[in-house]
């Protein structure tokens, strides 16, 4: 699934003082794998990503930490044999922003040399 929002750069400083809306952050679901990431009350982004074992999931796991260290955006990461499971928002504001499905989209991206 390619994206235009993965080309974008993570630009956390462009964020508003308040979460995004339902209906603001619908309009960027289309660009993030529905299959993998679902908005959990209004909160945050969840995916699972699956893995044939446990090293792709390992170092699909660093690439994320990389991603997150480059953009300082960092997600919450979690890894098991054969699945990575990412939770995704804006802490300042206690919810979504842009960044956040910028992250998934470039996440989604990264997957792709994994799927």
């Amino acid at each position: 699934m390619a994206s235009e929002l993965a080309d974008e750069p993570v630009d956390t400083d462009a964020t508003d003082d308040q979460p995004l809306t339902e209906s603001e952050y619908e309009t960027y679901l289309p660009e993030i794998d529905g299959e993998v990431w679902d908005v959990i009350d209004g909160h945050h982004l969840d995916a699972t990503y699956s893995f044939d074992d446990f090293r792709d999931a390992l170092e699909f796991t660093y690439e994320i930490g990389e991603l997150a260290e480059e953009a300082w955006h960092h997600p919450d990461i979690s890894l098991q044999w054969g699945e990575v499971g990412i939770e995704i928002w804006t802490h300042e504001v206690d919810g979504l922003q842009k960044p956040d499905f910028v992250m998934a989209a470039k996440m989604d991206r990264i997957y792709e040399d994994y799927d």
